[in-house]
């Protein structure tokens, strides 16, 4: 439960305050400032920024961050978005959070990261694959619009949330490949409202951090190893 800012390096610290600016000048430019929207995507971005150091108040404010997700998914009516981040990524991240306390570095400061194994493979195959089935067919009987993104985007919501939880590097690719297919969704709720394009935006800028958690995470566990 250390503090993670103290941690940032100069880098981290430009990543996080650069990514909250231009969060908050494509809610301005929207012309409709949305504050559910615009401090959701802060919290969001603080998690990933905090998830690429291995701190566990990235699973915290991940958790914040699943509820308000899920309440603006609702008032678009995107009900896989909602169901996946109230019903699968708040208690994974909840999961996540107990996981990581119980698995600390040698260095106190970071969660000890873990290498997949075949029997991890396995497992996150089996149950995605029976999350997705479900899922799509309860997409299907609500009606949800642009229903096979929603559909992948449980997929890899589920396979981010598993590898976050089993403290693998690979959490980091499971939700880039998350945000490239909400890039697509919400480009295509913007389309009906153009509100949602500072959620587009959003989106693309978590994609980028995701992407250095990724990198951060390599270079740590070379270190930890």
């Amino acid at each position: 439960m250390s503090n993670p800012i103290k941690t940032l390096t100069k880098k981290e610290w430009g990543l996080w305050i650069g990514s909250l600016l231009i969060i908050a000048v494509s809610n301005v430019l929207s012309g409709d400032i949305d504050l559910l929207i615009l401090i959701a995507a802060w919290i969001g971005i603080t998690s990933l920024i905090f998830a690429a150091k291995g701190n566990v108040w990235s699973q915290i404010l991940m958790i914040v961050f699943s509820v308000l997700y899920g309440i603006i998914s609702w008032q678009f009516r995107y009900w896989g978005e909602m169901i996946t981040y109230l019903g699968m990524t708040m208690p994974m991240a909840i999961w996540s959070t107990i996981t990581w306390l119980k698995n600390p570095a040698k260095n106190g400061k970071e969660v000890a990261i873990q290498r997949l194994t075949k029997k991890h493979i396995v497992g996150i195959v089996f149950f995605g694959t029976i999350i997705t089935v479900v899922f799509y067919y309860i997409l299907y009987l609500l009606d949800t619009p642009n229903i096979v993104f929603s559909t992948i985007s449980i997929t890899t919501s589920f396979i981010a949330a598993s590898c976050t939880m089993l403290r693998t590097s690979y959490y980091a690719l499971g939700y880039a490949s998350n945000d490239i297919v909400l890039i697509i969704l919400w480009a295509l709720a913007s389309i009906d409202d153009p509100v949602y394009i500072s959620v587009l935006v959003n989106f693309v800028i978590f994609f980028l951090n995701d992407m250095y958690g990724f990198i951060s995470w390599k270079k740590r566990e070379a270190i930890q190893s």
